[in-house]
């Protein structure tokens, strides 16, 4: 198959899972809705909501962790050749129209192709290169244990370890840090995924595990 086939069959099976992921993200918004009504209803009747808590309105919560810097309106158009980024390394922006199949790698990965994973919701875990052996083996046996998440090299890290998720970023300093499990577990396929439900495979790049 030529490359603009290959692009082209990509982005419809994009297009397909974007509109999978948005029925979905419907129906969720729509449980929600039913859910807050049916508990915003027995609250009243019990006398136990303020006029102040039904202003604020509700929305699902992430446990805060500490150090996490969050990134907000980023550009999400698909875009060809190499892009600028605010982040090092980005945490979201304008990216390649195809994705990075997910997993782990051994020398660094494309930018742009990295940050469409995490618009798909996959946290991407990045390091120094040299980075000690048995650091190195930790992070592997996080990233192993999942579907959705990246690791790969990246030179000029500002620290030893920098974990992304779309519009999120946590620097570390070794990788027995608990708060790298944490962020994990509350940012992969998490609640700032812009396209919850598409796709993690099917893309570019052949992860070494």
């Amino acid at each position: 198959m030529k490359m603009v086939d290959k692009v082209e069959a990509m982005r419809r099976r994009e297009r397909a899972a974007q509109a999978r992921a948005q029925a979905r993200q419907q129906e969720r918004r729509r449980r929600l809705i039913r859910s807050g009504l049916i508990t915003a209803s027995a609250l009243v009747a019990a006398g136990g909501l303020t006029a102040a808590a039904l202003a604020a309105g509700g929305g699902g919560s992430t446990a805060k962790i500490d150090g996490v810097r969050s990134f907000g309106h980023l550009s999400r158009n698909h875009v060809q050749g190499t892009v600028k980024y605010a982040q090092n390394p980005p945490a979201g922006g304008d990216h390649s129209p195809i994705w990075l199949n997910c997993g782990i790698y051994d020398k660094p990965v494309p930018n742009e192709n990295a940050v469409h994973d995490m618009e798909h919701g996959a946290v991407w875990i990045t390091y120094r290169p040299g980075l000690p052996a048995a650091q190195l083996a930790a992070l592997k046996a996080t990233a192993g244990k999942t579907t959705f998440v990246d690791l790969s090299p990246y030179p000029g890290l500002p620290s030893p370890i920098v974990i992304s998720a779309w519009g999120k970023q946590l620097a570390l300093q070794k990788a027995d840090d608990p708060r790298l499990a944490a962020f994990v577990s509350a940012y992969r396929q998490g609640p700032q995924t812009p396209e919850p439900g598409a796709p993690c495979t099917g893309g570019i790049g052949t992860p070494a595990e």
